[in-house]
């Protein structure tokens, strides 16, 4: 998912989102260790995704305590 796709969404959106890929990424860790991951690139890119969604969480709340201090 790219980033300017995930500034349109609201925080509950991408935290729904960051839930999901954070779970499709433990289940392709237990699919790696038990030998049936066979692609194995798409750990990285769901890993990608979870600190791409956290980050722009963190940006989103910060500029809402910026906003909240003015």
């Amino acid at each position: 998912m790219k980033a300017n796709e995930l500034r349109k969404m609201s925080i509950g959106e991408i935290e729904a989102k960051l839930s999901d890929a954070r779970e499709e990424l433990m289940k392709l860790r237990f699919q790696q260790v038990t030998g049936q991951l066979t692609d194995t690139s798409r750990m990285r890119f769901v890993r990608r995704d979870v600190a791409r969604m956290s980050t722009i969480i963190n940006e989103l709340e910060a500029e809402a305590d910026l906003e909240g201090e003015a």
